[in-house]
Parts: structure tokens; C-alpha cells; sequence
């Protein structure tokens, strides 16, 4: 089976995703003049706006229920991965992923608001299969990404979110009364599995309790957590970076020149640090991949526009604050390794002997600070990461589901998709980590590919509700938006609400 599905993630994941990813990115930022520069302060201030309604929740709400999604796994072990295969020159490329894609995430965010639309309980629905049913007109393609979305956020990626969690508890508490020995005895490894099988429980039982609430109790709850986790996290980064400062420059350094090839040690690196870099990235930020659309279309907002700045200061957030700050604890720390390009070679970078690259990279750098504790610390930030993540990941699955019954509430189907989540979390927690990152791969690699070629077909909505934002930003007002005046069609929802006001009266 692993060596199937390792088949097909080496299609899937080809260096023509990676360089589809990058041109989109890259494409779009000039097709919005570099919205995410000029409009940065925007983003900030729309962020912390937005009001609630019985049928949306806030932008800042929203912000953080699409955060939980970006902020998983790939946030800790995915960069701890992209150093150890592509050397710390893939970071580079990490940020410049994250600078670009922060005008797709714009993009496709904003169609999602264009095109939302309400359930049958009153609550705003969209995402990708929305936008391209309605603004592409193919009924058929929008199925095809409502059924790779289901699969890869209800089946794929979870297990891998509940594998680094089961892993990182494991490393924690290793050589301690609780874990009993752990050296490769019988005894060590059937105590392991058996903890892991036990984690898995207790993640699905805590999980079924906040989607079994419903939409309402994801958005409070990330509202809360997410802030919270991610603030603790940059702020033991930075510890690490002044207890090490002297190292800070030469990490730099090392950074930069191995991105471009010339550093003595990684210069035959890379190609690898771009590919890593990218595809880790994407992994991290999930900017183009059609997850953050979920999300942002279930934002009351007055204005399309509005969710699409926030969500494209989502990027930066995950990407050059998250992403980095795991990132920096471990080149500051030297708690990494970096694997030879040529297989079966020697490392070209050996910092930290016995450890398989991933979460054990940032407990080792922890560990640094806080003897002891160091890997605790860690696992609870995975664990809250993880969790949130696997959270969002239902949350964009239910979305899809709702789209396959045309919005209808079927509760069978709804109890189905919850059982079959948990049932992963628990299946994924005591797996094999390598073909749970695998299948992961393959659930984000199937939704990117079918979403970045939708939105570069269906872009013009999205831009054209940027000028029309920013032109009636200039004339002083709070900006309504109105799909007829801008002649984008099929924008029912927003059709509908113009038309409220003047029913009332």
C-alpha cells in the first residue's frame, strides 16, 4: 500500500504544481498590484472588525476558524521536514510562498464571498465548488472538488494531525514511569502503541464534542484558542533567538545563501530548497489550496473585498510569524539535521543524532531551554495546532457535503462524514507517520491542483470587487457591494440582500 500511495503522491506533487503554485502567485499579485503590500494596514484593521449575524460570524471569527486550518502540523514538523530534505534554504522559499500567496489567498477568498449563499438552516455556505459551479458554469468540475475535498478533509489529512500529536505526547514523556521503556523491546513498543491507540481516543472523543456544536461552537472556540496558541509559540521562539543570539547572524546567513545555491555546505541543495520550501509551505499557509474559502465565506461582511484582505493577512501570519518562528528555534537551537540529495549519502548537516526529522527537531530546541520541559511544551502546542487544525479540516469537508445535497439538511450524511473524521483521528494517531504524511500530501496536492486552475480561470470577479472596494474607500464610505453595477453575474446571494432593504420599507 505505501509504496501505491507514495506512486501517487510523486505524480500529484510534480515540480509542475510547484511551479503552478509560485506562477499563480506571482500572477495574481501583479494582476492586484501587490495588494498585499499596499494594502497591509487595511488588513490589519478589517482584521480585529466585522460583525456577527445568526447566519455568519465575524471576519475576526472567520480569520481564526480559516488560522485553525493553516495552522496545523505543517506549522512545526512541515518546516522541520523542509530543512532536514531541502536545508535551511527551503525557509526562503517558505516566505517567498508565503508573500505570494497571500494575493491568491485574496483571490480565491474573495470569490467565496461573491458566491456564497445560505443552508437550509439559514447559515452561509461557499468555497471552491461554489465559486465554480456559478462563476465557470461546470457542474461537473465543482462536484470533482467537493469530492476530493470531503476525502482530503474528512479521510486524508486528519490522520496526519492526529499522528504528530500521538508522536510529540510520545517523545515528551519518553524514558518516563508513564511510557515504560521505549529502547525497541516488545514490552516498549506495545506500550507505545497502546498510548498512541489511547491518544487517538481521547483527541476523537474532544473533537466530536466541538463539531457535534455545529459551526457556531468551531468559530468560538478558534476564536480563543487560535490567538492564544500561536502568540505562546512565537514567544518561545524568541527566547530561544536571545539565549542564542550569537548564532542569530550566521543563521541568516545561512539561510539566504543556501536559497540561491551558494552556500558551501547546501549550494548543491537547491533545487531541493525550492521544492521543500514550496511544498511545505503550501502545506503550512494553504494558500491556493481552497481550503481558506470555506472559511471566509461564512464572514458577515458588507463587502467581498473586506474577507479577502483578511484572509490574505492570514498568509503572513502563518507563514512569516508561525512558520518562521518554529523555524528559527531550530537553526538557532542547531537541533536539525539536513539529508544528503545523493541517496545513501552522509548528512550534510548532522546537529541532532537519533532524531527522524519532524516535531522532534522544535522538542529538541525547547529542550535547550527548558530541561525537562522542553518537549512537553511542544507537544501541548502540537496537540492545540493539530486539533484546531483537524477541526477546520471537518468544518471544510461539512461544507462540501452541504453543497453535494444542494444545501438540503440530510442528518444521516452529516453523522456519517462526523463518524468517519473520528474514526480516522483514531486510525491516524497510531499509523505510520511516513504514509500518513503521504495521504495528507496527496488530499492537499488533489484540492490545489483543482482549485488554482479554477481560480485562475474565474479571477475577474475577485479583482473587480477590489477596485470597486478601494474606489469607494476613496470616496469616504463604509463600501457596499453590488454585483450588478460591476456586472458580475450569478452573485445571488448579494443580489438578494440589495434587495432586502427596499422590501422592508
Amino acid at each position: 500500500m505505501e509504496s501505491v500511495v507514495e506512486f501517487v503522491n510523486g505524480i500529484i506533487w510534480s515540480k509542475a504544481l510547484i511551479f503552478l503554485c509560485l506562477a499563480a502567485g506571482l500572477f495574481f499579485s501583479v494582476r492586484t498590484r501587490f495588494m498585499q503590500l499596499r494594502g497591509f494596514f487595511e488588513m490589519c484593521r478589517l482584521t480585529v472588525q466585522g460583525e456577527k449575524s445568526e447566519a455568519g460570524v465575524s471576519s475576526f471569527q472567520a480569520l481564526a476558524m480559516s488560522m485553525a486550518g493553516r495552522m496545523g502540523i505543517g506549522n512545526i514538523a512541515g518546516v522541520a521536514t523542509a530543512i532536514a530534505f531541502g536545508g535551511p534554504g527551503a525557509i526562503f522559499w517558505m516566505w517567498v510562498m508565503g508573500f505570494l500567496g497571500a494575493s491568491t489567498s485574496y483571490v480565491e477568498c474573495t470569490l467565496a464571498q461573491i458566491y456564497k449563499t445560505k443552508d437550509a438552516e439559514g447559515r452561509y455556505r461557499g468555497g471552491p465548488a461554489y465559486y465554480i459551479e456559478k462563476a465557470m458554469g461546470l457542474k461537473w468540475y465543482a462536484l470533482a472538488f467537493a469530492m476530493a475535498t470531503i476525502v482530503a478533509a474528512g479521510f486524508l489529512m486528519p490522520g496526519v494531525q492526529a499522528n504528530a500529536i500521538a508522536d510529540s505526547f510520545i517523545n515528551a514523556c519518553r524514558g518516563t514511569a508513564l511510557c515504560g521503556p521505549l529502547d525497541g523491546q516488545v514490552m516498549g513498543l506495545e506500550t507505545v502503541q497502546a498510548l498512541k491507540l489511547g491518544i487517538g481516543v481521547v483527541v476523537a472523543v474532544l473533537l466530536g464534542v466541538v463539531i457535534f456544536g455545529g459551526v457556531k461552537r468551531i468559530a468560538n472556540f478558534a476564536e480563543v484558542v487560535v490567538p492564544f496558541m500561536a502568540a505562546a509559540f512565537i514567544l518561545m521562539a524568541l527566547t530561544i533567538m536571545i539565549i542564542n543570539y550569537d548564532r542569530v547572524p550566521d543563521m541568516f546567513r545561512t539561510v539566504f545563501s543556501s536559497a540561491f545555491g551558494a552556500h558551501a555546505a547546501f549550494g548543491a541543495m537547491m533545487g531541493l530548497a525550492v521544492e521543500w520550501g514550496v511544498k511545505r509551505g503550501i502545506y503550512a499557509n494553504e494558500a491556493g489550496q481552497g481550503t481558506g474559502p470555506h472559511a471566509a465565506a461564512a464572514s458577515e461582511v458588507s463587502h467581498p473585498a473586506k474577507q479577502g484582505y483578511v484572509q490574505a493577512f492570514a498568509i503572513y501570519f502563518d507563514t512569516m510569524m508561525v512558520c518562521t518562528a518554529t523555524a528559527f528555534l531550530i537553526l538557532a537551537a542547531g537541533t536539525y539535521n539536513v539529508y544528503s540529495p545523493v541517496p545513501g549519502g552522509e548528512p550534510v548537516f548532522a546537529g541532532l543524532a537519533g532524531v527522524a526529522e519532524g516535531a522532534g527537531y522544535a522538542q529538541a530546541a525547547v529542550e535547550t531551554v527548558l530541561p525537562g520541559w522542553g518537549s512537553a511544551f511542544v507537544a501541548i502546542a502540537i496537540f492545540f495546532f493539530a486539533f484546531t487544525t483537524i477541526m477546520a479540516y471537518y468544518y471544510m469537508a461539512e461544507t462540501n457535503l452541504s453543497y453535494i445535497n444542494h444545501n438540503r439538511k440530510r442528518p444521516l450524511t452529516v453523522l456519517v462524514l462526523r463518524l468517519g473524521i473520528l474514526g480516522m483521528v483514531i486510525f491516524g494517531a497510531f499509523h505510520n507517520a511516513k504514509l500518513a504524511w503521504a495521504l495528507g500530501d496527496i488530499g492537499v496536492g488533489l484540492m490545489a491542483w483543482l482549485n488554482i486552475i479554477a481560480i485562475l480561470i474565474v479571477q475577474k470577479p475577485a479583482l473587480l470587487a477590489l477596485r470597486d472596494y478601494e474606489r469607494q474607500k476613496k470616496l469616504g464610505i463604509d463600501p457596499i457591494f453590488d454585483p450588478d453595477a460591476l456586472g458580475i453575474k450569478n452573485a445571488d446571494f448579494w443580489r438578494q440582500r440589495k434587495l432586502e432593504p427596499s422590501r422592508s420599507e
